[in-house]
């Protein structure tokens, strides 16, 4: 239930983020909310971060139908800790909210700048996050620990 809260939150706040954006703004508007350091502005994003492998939709379609499929089958068969199953949830709510981008526009909508970073998304945000959780979890407290139960 937590992973599919936390999925759904993430994705409501992102693409609610986005229809405000895209109906606000124009391409390559900006805003500054910090001067000189952060801003909203409109992105069309059709490669990943710092625009590698742009034009390749269908891989990052592919990847994250994978990332979703495997962080779903990962809570229904076990039963992992609470910040665990939000990590996922999350990780997986913006996995979709960045797949129905390149699915409506082709690109994925971007809009938060700062400065000396490329522009991201409350999607980006999520699976980094996410991602963060998990990696310091696996890499220091995992070690055998068998808190987990087999659905």
């Amino acid at each position: 239930m937590r992973f599919i809260l936390s999925l759904l939150i993430l994705l409501v706040m992102d693409q609610a983020s986005k229809i405000w954006i895209i109906n606000n703004f124009e391409v390559g508007q900006s805003v500054y909310i910090i001067d000189n350091l952060f801003s909203l502005t409109l992105v069309h994003n059709v490669g990943a971060a710092f625009g590698i492998l742009q034009g390749k939709s269908w891989l990052f379609i592919i990847a994250a139908l994978l990332v979703v499929g495997f962080l779903s089958f990962y809570n229904l068969k076990y039963t992992p800790k609470a910040y665990i199953q939000y990590a996922c949830g999350i990780i997986a709510g913006g996995s979709i909210g960045n797949l129905i981008d390149r699915v409506l526009y082709g690109s994925v909508i971007d809009f938060f700048s700062v400065v000396w970073w490329p522009v991201f998304n409350i999607a980006d945000m999520g699976i980094v996050c996410g991602s963060i959780v998990l990696l310091i979890y696996f890499l220091f407290f995992d070690g055998g620990d068998k808190t987990c139960e087999l659905n």
